[in-house]
């Protein structure tokens, strides 16, 4: 067992003074102004110019905006968010470069999530309490869990979600320590039915929350769809909805985040399928079952868990056909269609359940990965 040094985001909710609530709220409309406008002047420069516009040229930009006399409101509000602005624009344009990510969008009002970020100097941690820049009296946190021990926060990040709730996302530098080894390595089938099926025969119910809650989403969508478009109880409806999907999000990150911190506490080798998530919701008749499933997050949340703890996680190439790959003699068969769930071996006579077929099937690939370390790629036979 050792110790391992990461950066680590703590999230709670805050509820800030009509005051602060004001200052915020101009505060994410001034980043999303220079947002917008840093993006406008970049993708002009290079339409006209064919010329690259730097980090630094959209910061000498920023200065002369705020000394324009029709944006001085920009002083307004905090320099280092508005900065943060223009860098998290920089980060966007180095992923696209790096062809990870489309081209940078614009951001809008309603649709855009309203957040603005702070550095070390642009906030004061004092005593257990947050001041913002341009504030006087610190952020009522609800504290639900304390900051590591003598963790100094480095970037706070302030936002509001769709439902009017307000949360602040602290980053500290903390350490952790990884887990001892194990031999244990499972292998993991995504499923629908069963939202993960384990080699071991195991099969996690898929909670299915938004199915749970589609009644209560109906309701309140069709009550703000019945009021009229810009009024003020169409505004409170919205709300409504909002909440609705808050309540979805938040139960589906909880149930994810305590099946992935399990599978890394038991296993040393986690093996996945690269499913490619992307593609598989065009199928418009389970887009909405997937898109419910999340296997993305959950496959994030056991990338990054597993680095902490000194866990390996192994994704196997989509092609390979886990499914149709008798996991007793490896003959594979021919064809398979989505309805057969059980299946018997033409070759040794071994009945499958499909899901744990391929469960075993992914764990077997993922351990000669690991023994080989080739990549795991389907037979060109």
């Amino acid at each position: 067992m050792s110790v391992r040094v990461v950066k680590r985001a703590y999230r709670y909710r805050f509820h800030p003074s009509p005051e602060q609530a004001d200052l915020l709220n101009r505060t994410f409309g001034s980043v999303r102004y220079v947002y917008n406008r840093a993006l406008a002047e970049r993708s002009r420069a290079w339409t006209q110019d064919k010329r690259r516009v730097t980090f630094a040229e959209t910061c000498r930009m920023l200065t002369a905006w705020k000394n324009d006399p029709e944006t001085a409101w920009l002083y307004e509000v905090s320099n280092v968010a508005l900065q943060q602005g223009l860098q998290h624009l920089q980060n966007a344009y180095v992923s696209f470069w790096g062809r990870r990510a489309k081209y940078p969008a614009f951001k809008s009002k309603r649709r855009s999530r309203a957040s603005a970020t702070f550095t070390t100097s642009g906030f004061r941690y004092r005593d257990g309490h947050i001041t913002l820049a341009k504030m006087t009296a610190p952020l009522a946190i609800v504290w639900s869990r304390p900051l590591p021990e003598g963790a100094e926060p480095s970037t706070v990040t302030v936002s509001r979600d769709a439902a009017g709730r307000w949360h602040i996302a602290i980053l500290v530098e903390t350490t952790v320590n990884t887990l001892p080894p194990s031999d244990a390595a499972a292998g993991i089938d995504a499923g629908l039915t069963s939202l993960v099926t384990l080699s071991t025969g195991e099969k996690i119910t898929n909670p299915a929350h938004e199915r749970r809650n589609r009644a209560r989403l109906a309701r309140a969508q069709r009550r703000m769809a019945k009021k009229q478009k810009g009024s003020v109880n169409r505004a409170k409806a919205r709300v409504m909805v909002a909440r609705v999907y808050a309540r979805i999000t938040d139960r589906r990150r909880d149930h994810l985040h305590k099946l992935s911190t399990r599978l890394i506490r038991e296993n040393q080798t986690v093996i996945i399928e690269d499913l490619s998530v992307r593609t598989m919701i065009r199928n418009h008749s389970l887009a909405r079952a997937i898109s419910d499933a999340s296997w993305s997050e959950l496959r994030r949340m056991l990338e990054y868990k597993a680095d902490w703890y000194g866990r390996t996680v192994i994704a196997v190439d989509r092609f390979y056909p886990s499914s149709k790959t008798c996991s007793v003699c490896g003959v594979i068969t021919a064809s398979l269609p989505l309805n057969v769930r059980e299946w018997t071996c033409s070759a040794c006579g071994m009945s499958h359940d499909r899901d744990v077929n391929a469960a075993k099937v992914l764990r077997a690939a993922g351990l000669a990965v690991a023994a080989c370390g080739d990549g795991v790629r389907p037979a060109r036979a």
